[in-house]
């Protein structure tokens, strides 16, 4: 069984900062202690660097199968690791939706054969597939995915007696995508009558509006409370939906949850003058109040969870007009460089981003032995320099559509090493030829 030793390591875990050594064998951490030797290890001297949880996504668009000209399951998860994520939890709006248990299998299949990170699957809801949902055993998967607005791959689920079927029949985690399709469809209307297609982009977060998102959100919330479900609310973006979560209770107690983005934390609608389309996404980036809003809500726990979102699309899609021009893009390789750059500008703790990052969704999803730097626990771990300038330009991307809407920021980090189940898969640019990663099992 191989071993390595991490020696110099600056641990952050379980909100605090520490030194120590840590002895990695085969896939578990199997010692962190002050002063550890072993003869028979691999050596490796983090010097000081950070050591942090692998990062553990509960929100990415690997887009495979169906629309791999954007990406796949074994390019995105490349780019994942390269970003410090060692798990992640992929969406059903692929080609063919992921809304039968045979789908899901199939999907498993494929990141058991490409995938760099550790991997699960949602299954989408929809308004027809509640028996097939009912059959889903409830440790087969992160949970189930409902669209409760219209978004890439149009899985819309707008039938209300089906929506508290679905709430009423499912002991496993709901996350929703809250947006009211009626209150948009009006505002695209009416803009479209303005400007065609032409729509500005700057009309995008007026089209898919605050209101919008905030009718969405507190019905699927008013509803959970009435049917007793689980429910996660994907991608917060306003700030009037923080309003209708808690921190009166911890989150192993809490019936409903929140994710927010790294785009909604770092953009505003300012930036869509200089961005355009490449920072459209559903729900739309808002104002800076909002984002605002959002930080105090993740800072005082409202938000249990920061996540990407990632949803990539190619630059020949994302430059066309409005109407045309999909949402989304592609973030795993930059969100824990962009939090790590939020720490250095003082806005939150190396502890709170790695509860949120790491161990908050481990808990969510009741992820089995992940999340946290334990002994015992799979060995996925993150080596951070801190002081380390890191541009972002099209020759260090590694996602298959080869843009980054941070391109031209430089960070003060950099993802040195990303161990997955105790194996060096990333080291300073460079991918190991072997693979580690495995399907997550929860303890449910």
């Amino acid at each position: 069984m191989s071993k390595i030793l991490l020696k110099n390591a600056k641990i952050v875990n379980e909100n605090s900062i520490f030194e120590s050594d840590v002895l990695l064998e085969g896939d578990f951490i199997a010692r962190i202690d002050a002063d550890i030797s072993d003869a028979n290890a691999k050596t490796i001297d983090l010097e000081g660097d950070l050591l942090l949880p692998g990062i553990i996504d509960d929100q990415v668009h690997f887009r495979e199968p169906g629309l791999t000209h954007k990406g796949t399951i074994a390019t995105e998860s490349r780019a994942a690791i390269a970003g410090g994520i060692t798990t992640f939890m992929e969406q059903p709006n692929t080609v063919p939706q992921t809304t039968t248990i045979k789908k899901l299998e199939e999907k498993f299949a494929i990141a058991a054969k490409d995938s760099s990170a550790n991997y699960s699957f949602l299954f989408g809801g929809t308004n027809d597939n509640l028996e097939e949902l009912k059959r889903l055993d409830r440790n087969a998967c992160s949970g189930v995915k409902l669209f409760l607005g219209s978004s890439t791959g149009n899985m819309l689920v707008d039938d209300e007696k089906v929506l508290e079927q679905i709430f009423s029949n499912t002991e496993m985690v709901i996350s929703v995508h809250c947006e009211d399709e009626g209150t948009i469809k009006a505002n695209m209307a009416k803009y479209k009558e303005m400007y065609g297609d032409n729509i500005p982009i700057e009309m995008h977060p007026i089209i898919r509006s605050a209101e919008a998102c905030y009718l969405s959100s507190s019905k699927a919330i008013a509803l959970a409370k009435k049917t007793g479900a689980r429910l996660h609310v994907f991608h917060v973006s306003t700030g009037i939906e923080t309003d209708l979560f808690t921190n009166k209770i911890p989150l192993e107690e809490k019936k409903i949850t929140a994710e927010v983005c790294i785009h909604h934390l770092w953009f505003s609608d300012e930036d869509y003058a200089t961005k355009g389309t490449h920072i459209k996404w559903n729900p739309a980036v808002k104002t800076k109040n909002d984002r605002e809003k959002l930080w105090e809500a993740l800072l005082d726990d409202r938000f249990d969870v920061v996540a990407t979102d990632h949803a990539p699309h190619t630059l020949d899609e994302k430059d066309n007009p409005y109407t045309s021009a999909p949402s989304g893009g592609p973030l795993v390789q930059h969100a824990l460089l962009a939090m790590l750059q939020k720490h250095k500008e003082g806005m939150i703790s190396l502890e709170k981003m790695v509860e949120k990052m790491c161990h908050n969704p481990a808990i969510l999803f009741d992820i089995d032995r992940r999340g946290f730097i334990r002994e015992g626990y799979y060995a996925d771990l993150v080596q951070v320099n801190q002081n380390a300038k890191n541009e972002v330009k099209k020759a260090n991307i590694f996602y298959k559509c080869g843009w980054s809407p941070f391109e031209g920021v430089t960070f003060d980090s950099e993802v040195k090493r990303t161990f997955v189940n105790g194996l060096l898969a990333y080291e300073n640019g460079m991918f190991s030829a072997e693979k580690n990663a495995k399907r997550l099992t929860f303890n449910r």
